[in-house]
């Protein structure tokens, strides 16, 4: 039972102004801290006796507390991470309540539209259309939702950095995952939301992780310990579809599209196609058994790093380094089925170009005899 203003001045509902005062000094005298007493029990029933002078009947809630207060200027560490939690608690309250809503309008096959949150929390707008799709505009900020359909996004994805708890979680069932036209509106998914996609595509914009620093939690002087939020995107029956993959970032698809590859990203897919000219030193690209790596821009393998490491399913490693001057035709002639369209002088420096699993399979292995003979 939540405990009244009335409660905590030891007085009964409708007392009149006198005893609230009377209640209130006779209290204020054994808590104050000049007294001896605890001063958070005396700062409890100062509010109290504010509050009933202005006919309150109930404190504020912690929520209310947070509207009510501008919650990043001004406090410490310690007051932004409360506060914030508080944020992140009842945020995943509204998406609980979101996804218990659009499921009904899914079961009775009906259209509707509803604003969740608030203006201090965030509001999010959510909209089930005729075609089963559910519309989102906003940005979503914390908790789950699992949909069973298609999600059109309006709007940023983001992650509370301050405790897993509440992290952004949302779960597609079927049906494809979008951003209306991600590249013009320059939406982002980061600091390690989740996306998982069952039956279905992602059509996204840049994804961004978050990776940084603490203070040793021993108090070491000197001594820092690195924490991650790993952005993680899951669609293992179709495509992902990204601009600028950045910075502590997971995605795995059969078919993932992407422009650039910087800052520990880990990719798994059987048909990996970069557009850009940017792969860093700590990517890593897991093959699928018979996939294929394709990099379309001219000249973009002169700009990925030599220790980016491809991985096959068999646990092989290959660093870039040593497929990079390889003489393509040598492996393509017997371990590429089109291998007229390689030439014999062929490397990967300066040009588009696909790498077969195959090709990387067997890339340590020995020409036969008869390709020898070829003069390859």
């Amino acid at each position: 039972m939540v405990e009244s203003n009335y409660d905590i001045l030891g007085i009964v509902e409708g007392s009149t102004e006198k005893e609230i005062r009377d209640g209130f000094r006779r209290l204020a005298l054994q808590f104050h801290s000049d007294k001896g007493g605890d001063n958070e029990q005396f700062i409890k029933i100062k509010q109290a006796y504010e509050d009933l002078k202005i006919g309150k009947k109930y404190p504020d809630t912690d929520v209310e507390k947070l509207r009510n207060s501008r919650v990043f200027t001004g406090d410490s560490e310690e007051d932004i991470r409360r506060k914030n939690r508080i944020l992140g608690q009842e945020l995943s309250k509204e998406m609980k309540t979101a996804q218990e809503w659009a499921a009904a309008l899914n079961r009775s096959n009906s259209t509707a539209s509803r604003l969740f949150g608030s203006k201090t929390l965030g509001e999010i707008e959510l909209e089930r259309k005729a075609n089963g799709a559910l519309s989102i505009k906003g940005n979503f900020m914390a908790g789950d939702l699992t949909y069973d359909g298609p999600i059109i996004m309006q709007g940023n994805i983001t992650s509370p950095s301050w405790t897993e708890e509440f992290r952004t979680n949302i779960h597609l069932t079927k049906g494809d995952f979008k951003f209306v036209d991600p590249i013009e509106n320059k939406y982002r998914i980061e600091n390690g939301a989740r996306i998982q996609i069952d039956n279905g595509n992602a059509v996204v914009g840049n994804i961004f992780g978050r990776k940084y620093k603490v203070q040793d939690p021993s108090g070491r002087v000197g001594v820092y310990q690195t924490l991650e939020h790993r952005t993680q995107i899951s669609a293992p029956r179709g495509k992902i579809i990204a601009e600028n993959v950045v910075n502590t970032v997971y995605l795995e698809a059969d078919t993932i599209i992407a422009l650039n590859l910087e800052d520990d990203v880990h990719l798994k897919g059987r048909e990996i196609l970069l557009y850009g000219s940017k792969v860093t030193y700590d990517v890593i690209i897991e093959l699928k058994k018979n996939g294929i790596l394709r990099f379309f821009e001219s000249f973009s393998v002169q700009g990925i790093s030599n220790d980016v490491k491809i991985r096959l399913e068999d646990g092989k490693e290959i660093r870039l380094f040593d497929i990079k001057t390889k003489k393509i035709k040598d492996l393509a002639d017997e371990f590429v089925p089109n291998k007229n369209n390689y030439n014999k002088d062929d490397t990967m420096v300066g040009k588009g170009f696909t790498v077969t699993y195959q090709m990387l399979e067997n890339l340590d292995k020995k020409p036969s005899k008869s390709r020898w003979k070829l003069g390859f």
